[in-house]
């Protein structure tokens, strides 16, 4: 199926009957012309303002709205407003572009205060740099979006022996096999700026547009657990040199219905400890002594990404602590003491612990050359420790066996090392990465194979899985992502890709999903550690992981594993390798990647809820969205299982997943008959 384009045409609406029967309709069949556009303020420098949901990524060189009003009407913009819904309990983000073609702004202002209900208001504080990792009272936050160049295509991230597995933007001209023409020059996103980087507005205001660009502007809103229901107002201001220049009207629909603390699709993130403390407190402190003044500095960072993850309803990971060690830093965040407000937290999952832990994660656990005995007494250690904390937040921990070895027998024979122990630490399930039919073949004691996302043999892989489901005691977790199978994490890839992953681990029910790091400051893999040639100038380079050897004509910068954001889903608060970028405050800087993610990861509790309502309407929708994922694809060559020539199978238009959770929403909200908040036409024929 091909992917379904946005053109003249916005928006799609699924429609149920009154008795819940199912989905009946979708498709795009409504004009924008007619929308009212917002008049330009004599005297101001921006010639458009406008917005959009967030999963389309306009990139710095676009002046949509300046060159056509009409083109820019999406699901949360008819022209002159903000339009929004969502569930208590629930993040909703929005993007505001500003555009400045022809002259170069003045110092820009903008904010949002409260949404105003008959009820209640909605409503946050203003934050400073001090204060700006005390989430206490602060529903509303603004970001100010800085943009990295794509100067080559990722290479991990997708191939491109089909240019229908490269993102949309990028493609070439190609042939009805996918066989593209033209150079690097001819993809759309060569030399891109795209937006990347979510900088807490207070870091960066006022601002300026230069002539010819534009400037996106990131809202999150958090609807808190006590919201009641009903429509919520307000008002976002744009003041340039002090003067009110714009005034954009926001309308906040909020639903009955309350997504849960702990996210249904459920995720491991992983952080590097000594990557943060090389960032913000030095080289020469990468590896402080326990019960320093300089450990605990990092403990105290490392708090802050992981309070930051939970506010987008991930869950992190890190490399290997010791068991003595754990109660410096892991005790609080898996308890969900440091997710109050005593440290400042609010939001989602208030008191809710981290709920997954990794013991040794890529195989860095000390006793693993120590035989059989060690292993047995360490695992009685770490399970008497972890049933003893009697947690309220049950956490799902592991030994992280091994990392993508194909040396099956060894991985099996520490697998059944921990089954076969006397003691409690048989209670220990047992983590390796690995493809399923291997392990349901080579590593039968594995409790838990992680898979990378990607194709495969559909009949060999669904074989897999059923065997494995066979046991309940077993579990299966894929990790990161590659198109065509899924999404993935390449920042040049669609907006919607990141959300993707969440509608994926709902169909194929995948119990989580892994992404391998996201503090991959050093890229050690083309350099070493200590080389300050590997050290990546985060705010200015797309290219984070692999090795840059060479220009490909087609390609454009390219060499071994050439990929873009892999591995950085946090940028660094401060910068002790880049001083001249630091923002010079102790805390992460978001993605808007793990923006992305976290709508997914909501779009599945939506999932979830709706399927205990009518689950044969959800079964449909999801099959209308995400038709064919993972190995569903199958392979071109059984004989090499490796690749397939297919365009993906899911939208890129972000108007189209919208139109999918607000017939979600309708589902969740029955007998309510509710008027369609955003912009969603009416579908007047069936699908072809």
């Amino acid at each position: 199926m091909m992917a379904i384009q946005k053109k003249l045409v916005v928006g799609a609406l699924v429609l149920f009957s009154s008795l819940g029967a199912g989905l009946l309709l979708w498709g795009l069949l409504w004009g924008l012309s007619r929308w009212p556009v917002a008049a330009q303020p004599p005297g101001a420098s921006l010639a458009a303002v406008w917005a959009n949901e967030g999963g389309d990524k306009v990139t710095r060189d676009e002046l949509r709205a300046a060159s056509d009003p009409s083109a820019v009407h999406n699901s949360v913009w008819d022209g002159t407003t903000v339009t929004l819904f969502g569930a208590r309990n629930e993040v909703l983000g929005f993007n505001l572009v500003l555009e400045a073609p022809t002259h170069s702004t003045g110092p820009l202002q903008v904010s949002l205060t409260h949404l105003d209900g008959a009820a209640a208001t909605i409503t946050t504080t203003q934050a400073t740099s001090p204060t700006l990792f005390n989430y206490l009272g602060r529903s509303i936050e603004l970001f100010f979006v800085r943009y990295l160049e794509i100067e080559g295509i990722s290479r991990l991230a997708y191939e491109d022996y089909d240019e229908r597995h490269v993102p949309e933007r990028c493609r070439r001209p190609y042939t009805d096999e996918g066989n593209g023409n033209g150079l690097w020059t001819d993809r759309p996103c060569h030399n891109k700026l795209y937006p990347e980087i979510a900088v807490p507005l207070a870091l960066q205001s006022p601002f300026t547009i230069p002539a010819g660009t534009n400037q996106s502007i990131w809202v999150d809103i958090y609807i808190p657990k006590s919201t009641p229901a009903g429509v919520y107002s307000g008002t976002l201001e744009i003041r340039e040199a002090g003067i009110r220049v714009r005034a954009v009207p926001v309308r906040l629909s909020v639903l009955h219905f309350t997504l849960p603390d702990l996210p249904s699709a459920r995720s491991m993130l992983f952080f590097s400890q000594e990557e943060i403390n090389h960032r913000y407190l030095g080289a020469e402190h990468r590896w402080p002594a326990a019960g320093t003044a300089v450990y605990t500095q990092g403990l105290a960072l490392a708090d802050r990404h992981v309070q930051l993850a939970h506010r987008h309803k991930i869950s992190l990971i890190e490399g290997s602590t010791p068991l003595e060690q754990m109660g410096d830093g892991w005790v609080k965040r898996l308890s969900g003491e440091l997710f109050t407000p005593a440290y400042g937290y609010d939001g989602v999952g208030v008191g809710v612990g981290n709920a997954v832990y990794s013991i040794g994660t890529y195989g860095q656990w000390p006793w693993q050359g120590e035989g059989q005995e060690e292993l047995w007494r360490n695992s009685d250690a770490w399970v008497d420790w972890f049933e003893g904390q009697n947690f309220a937040t049950p956490v799902e921990y592991f030994l992280y066996l091994v990392d993508e070895s194909d040396d099956f027998p060894q991985t099996e024979l520490w697998a059944r090392w921990l089954d076969d122990n006397p003691g409690s630490g048989r209670r220990l399930k047992a983590l390796a990465t690995l493809p399923l039919p291997d392990a349901t073949a080579h590593t039968p004691s594995l409790e838990i194979p992680a898979s990378a996302a990607t194709i495969g043999e559909r009949a060999t892989w669904e074989a897999a899985l059923a065997s494995l489901r066979a046991d309940p005691a077993k579990r299966f977790f894929l990790y990161n992502g590659h198109r065509p199978a899924t999404g993935s994490f390449a920042i040049e890839d669609d907006g919607v890709a990141l959300r993707q992953l969440g509608w994926t681990q709902f169909k194929q029910g995948i119990d989580r999903w892994f992404k391998w790091e996201s503090t991959y400051y050093t890229n050690f893999q083309c350099y070493g550690y200590d080389d300050p040639a590997g050290w990546t100038n985060l705010f200015r380079q797309a290219q984070t992981f692999g090795c840059y050897t060479y220009d490909d004509p087609v390609r454009g910068k390219s060499g071994w594993n050439y990929n873009n954001g892999d591995g950085v889903l946090f940028y660094p608060g401060t910068e002790s390798v880049y001083p001249a970028e630091s923002y010079g405050v102790a805390g992460p800087l978001a993605s808007l990647r793990l923006k992305q993610w976290r709508r997914g990861i909501q779009d599945v509790d939506y999932l979830t809820l709706a399927a205990a309502v009518d689950p044969a309407a959800v079964q449909q929708i999801v099959a209308r969205l995400v038709p064919t994922v993972t190995w569903e694809y199958g392979v071109s060559d059984p004989a090499d299982p490796t690749w397939v020539r297919t365009d993906i199978s899911w939208p890129t238009d972000p108007d189209l997943w919208e139109a999918a959770r607000w017939a979600l929403a309708q589902i969740l909200e029955r007998p309510r008959t509710l008027p369609p908040p955003i912009y969603l036409p009416t579908v007047l024929a069936h699908p072809g």
